[in-house]
């Protein structure tokens, strides 16, 4: 049955359209227009703003599971229910650096999963095991290794059209191992590494556009060497992800980041738990704390995040100076550029998904619209 979302001012990803009709049919956005239809069934939004939902690449828990812990698909319906809650409709479930078995565990979960549940669990985010153990952060040293043709192999055959992105230390692979990733379809991401800034232009020149958690388990800016922070500043191709919590990321290295990047500076959650309801977890080496609002191991160090995708738009509306459409780009067109899936999230847009948020003019306010599956969920 069609139905027309009305009195409502629409961020399509691309314009603003004013008093805006979106017409939405079996899950799917039909049409953006301006006249409401004869003889339709009508979803008055009140002059709410409305967009699409949120896109969060790098999760790794939800209310209860932790999904490197307990790569299942009960762990993964749990990181999408929790991130309907905050207004993420499409998610990469993240495994973090673990043993191989656990890594095809994770594969397998989310390939079932998507065959049964077609919604916005869009694939998984592999962040490691494959980094340097100088930048391990919180990632568990009996499990970050270097990689071998054969397992590389392996993690590239069962993930096709799985793993959507991967996070990397280049420097740790052979030139045969990258090629091998750059001829795949999965997204290489460099991340908790030791490059310089030379040696990273050299590996975005091969094709490489994206970096993890920009600032964090990466080589800093100076002014001798400008380190993979500086190379991503300059670089014009490369996407920029941070998380905006303020504690991973001091609002004003961010905001100079985004004068930066501008449309390749976008937002991620990197949520250890989402809600804060898990106040300890311990996971092989891995454990974490909630610590005056943050997830914090033994050792003091930041250990996953606790933000939500909501709470960084309005971290970023709040602290960046940009404007509500300019936040809600950061998490939902820009992402799906930033992992090449432009073509089908991240937009309200005919085709796309019939997932949105609405919200209030300084985004105090927002709240999840769910149609995909022909009924209204409002979180």
């Amino acid at each position: 049955m069609k139905q027309a979302i009305i009195n409502t001012t629409v961020h399509t990803g691309d314009e603003i359209i004013e008093n805006g009709v979106i017409i939405i049919e079996n899950g799917k956005i039909i049409s953006v227009q301006k006249e409401i239809p004869d003889v339709i069934e009508t979803i008055d939004l009140k002059g709410k703003h409305i967009s699409a939902g949120f896109i969060d690449i790098q999760i790794n828990g939800g209310e209860k599971l932790y999904f490197s812990q307990t790569p299942t698909e009960e762990t993964i319906q749990d990181i999408y229910d929790a991130s309907l809650k905050h207004g993420t409709t499409q998610v990469l479930a993240c495994l973090i650096s673990s043993s191989h078995e656990t890594i095809l565990q994770g594969i397998e979960a989310v390939r079932n999963y998507r065959k049964k549940h077609h919604n916005g669990v869009i694939g998984m985010h592999l962040e490691g095991p494959f980094l340097n153990p100088l930048k391990r952060g919180a990632h568990s040293i009996d499990q970050v290794r270097k990689p071998t043709n054969g397992e590389l192999e392996e993690i590239i055959r069962l993930g096709k059209d799985v793993i959507k992105v991967i996070t990397i230390a280049p420097e740790c692979f052979t030139d045969e191992q990258l090629n091998m990733l750059l001829e795949s379809d999965i997204q290489i991401s460099i991340g908790h590494s030791t490059v310089t800034y030379k040696e990273a232009q050299v590996y975005f020149s091969k094709g490489i556009k994206l970096v993890t958690h920009l600032f964090n388990a990466m080589t800093q800016f100076g002014h001798r060497e400008p380190g993979l922070v500086g190379a991503t500043f300059e670089n014009e191709n490369v996407y920029a992800p941070v998380i905006l919590d303020g504690a991973h990321c001091d609002y004003a290295a961010a905001k100079l980041a985004y004068k930066l990047k501008q449309d390749k500076f976008f937002l991620i959650s990197d949520a250890t738990f989402l809600g804060r309801k898990v106040e300890n977890f311990k996971w092989d080496n891995f454990d974490a704390h909630l610590d005056n609002g943050f997830y914090r191991n033994d050792d003091g160090n930041l250990a996953g995040a606790t933000i939500s995708m909501l709470e960084a738009v309005q971290n970023a509306y709040n602290h960046l100076d940009v404007s509500a459409d300019e936040a809600i780009k950061m998490a939902t067109s820009r992402v799906a550029s930033a992992i090449g899936l432009q073509d089908q999230f991240g937009k309200i847009k005919e085709g796309f998904p019939a997932t949105f948020v609405q919200f209030n003019d300084d985004l105090s306010e927002i709240e999840t619209l769910d149609f995909s599956k022909n009924k209204t969920t409002i979180s």
